[in-house]
């Protein structure tokens, strides 16, 4: 099982799809999973490979889609009654689990991410500045041609990670804005004067572009730090790139509107704490005029057998 999640991984690493890669690290037992078990959950929150049963995997998925969300590992430790490590606990995320017979278990939890993609449409020092910049600060660069941009714009795979700079300093700046505002990326910039930067933005404005896409366009390009020479504003614009990812704050012309996500219903289940996704959990019983949701069987049935008793903890 785990050479097959290993090949798999290296596929979805050549193919540049985020994932996390969970592995027990130790247990004590009873537990189901055993140290070097693995399991690997894309951003869909599909799940291949095992590290332990209904209590353990909500638990893993959950923190390793936080992890794709914020590019840092955990370590978890999940503890039944009784099991918790005292003095070990700086640095681990903690989970009571009453769902598994008093077993333990410690799972490591790391995130694989694709380089972050920064496209370059133009030429000139700024665009060369930029780019040796940025492959050195672990972007996967693209430096796209004036006279082909269309098509390779569209050979490229752009999401809210990726960021697109433009520095054609002539009118095919308001073509190639058009253009890459229509992409997913996250951050667009244009390398221009003030005054150029509010005369081609009042122009791609006009030519219809939707205000949330038109949001992501900060212009002129780079943070205000007094920069001169060309190498001076390829550091601006390379740092307000990495604000805008590490904030996750667009830093735009206009405030980009937040995007709608899926709805989730989160509550607690009140046997073992963990909290559970409502729209999604399997189990669920009804009390009191509410719906009270459960990781797992075990703990719907613990419940049912005296509500009263947990009343407190809904």
């Amino acid at each position: 099982m785990s050479e097959e999640l290993l090949a798999l991984a290296a596929e979805l690493q050549r193919r540049g799809e985020a994932f996390a890669l969970a592995t027990v690290v130790r247990c004590e037992a009873p537990t189901s999973a055993k140290p070097g078990a693995k399991v690997l959950i894309r951003e869909d929150g599909s799940v291949q490979g095992w590290v332990g049963g209904a209590c353990a995997e909500p638990v893993v998925v959950r923190e390793a889609l936080s992890a794709l969300r914020d590019g840092r590992p955990r370590l978890l430790g999940l503890y039944g009654e009784g099991g918790r490590a005292l003095g070990r606990t700086e640095g681990l995320l903690e989970y009571g689990m009453t769902c598994h017979s008093g077993g333990t278990l410690e799972i490591y939890v790391e995130p694989y991410l694709p380089k972050p993609q920064l496209v370059l449409v133009g030429r000139g020092p700024v665009i060369e500045s930029l780019a040796a910049l940025g492959s050195a600060a672990g972007f996967a660069v693209s430096t796209l041609s004036e006279d082909a941009q269309t098509a390779e714009l569209a050979q490229l795979r752009l999401d809210r990670r990726a960021s697109i700079v433009v520095a054609g300093h002539a009118d095919t700046d308001e073509d190639a804005l058009a253009r890459v505002l229509e992409t997913d990326a996250g951050y667009v910039s244009l390398v221009a004067s003030r005054r150029r930067a509010a005369v081609i933005f009042e122009r791609v404005k006009q030519r219809g572009a939707p205000p949330d896409r038109l949001g992501r366009l900060k212009a002129p390009a780079g943070l205000d730090i007094g920069a001169v020479t060309p190498e001076e504003i390829a550091v601006s614009i390379l740092a307000e790139i990495i604000q805008h990812r590490r904030t996750e704050k667009a830093v735009g012309v206009e405030a980009e509107p937040t995007p709608a996500v899926a709805v989730r219903i989160e509550s607690k289940d009140p046997i073992c704490g963990m909290i559970v996704d409502g729209a999604t959990a399997k189990f669920r019983s009804e009390f009191s005029g509410r719906t009270v949701y459960f990781c797992c069987r075990h703990c719907k049935e613990m419940f049912e057998e005296d509500p009263e008793r947990y009343r407190a903890a809904l």
